[in-house]
């Protein structure tokens, strides 16, 4: 499958997050380098970038707050496409899946914030709609947990490593960026 055949899906990096309570920057730094590495390769090899951003009516995400914008840090770049989302998944409702059918899409890399919400269910939704999905976990960030039942704590790795079991082979070739990059490369 040639490059032009692939888009990388960028969902929810925004700046909407940190002011959320479970925020957590430990992870931002390797995060971020694991984007824009991501985002420019993949702007060298001409691959279409599809910015999502989640909007709510109020709060941080509402675009009201200012805070529906780009994470300090992520490098800019023109996207091909911006698409606000108002569920966990980048496809419902929003005209994505026509868009990238209209360009002969075939592929999707997945990067974002969080890695078990939006970016597992755009994962799995792609998957579902015909999509070859690339998971570029590396390039996905997540915050701790508390479960609601046991209350045992589930470190953001914990969260992560868990995503990669349930995606890889069913729904999508877990992967890291080199990895997603070098894809490209052999197509």
């Amino acid at each position: 499958m040639p490059a032009a055949d692939t888009a990388l899906l960028l969902i929810d990096v925004q700046q909407s997050f940190t002011v959320r309570p479970y925020w957590d920057a430990q992870d931002v730094p390797a995060f971020l380098a694991a984007c824009n590495t991501l985002i420019a390769g993949c702007l060298k090899r001409h691959v279409p970038i599809v910015r999502v951003f989640h909007v709510e009516d109020d709060g941080a995400f509402a675009l009201a707050s200012g805070l529906v914008r780009p994470l300090d840090g992520l490098m800019a770049f023109a996207e091909q496409a911006r698409i606000d989302k108002h569920v966990h998944n980048a496809f419902t409702d929003t005209g994505l899946d026509r868009w990238l059918r209209g360009r002969g899409i075939r592929r999707v890399l997945i990067a974002g914030i969080r890695s078990e919400q939006c970016c597992e269910t755009s994962a799995r939704v792609a998957s579902d709609l015909g999509y070859e999905v690339d998971f570029v976990s590396p390039a996905t960030l997540t915050f701790a947990m508390r479960h609601p039942l046991s209350g045992a704590h589930y470190s953001a790795a914990d969260i992560r490593a868990r995503t990669e079991l349930v995606l890889a082979e069913r729904f999508a070739q877990v992967c890291s960026v080199e990895q997603a990059l070098a894809r490209l490369d052999a197509d």
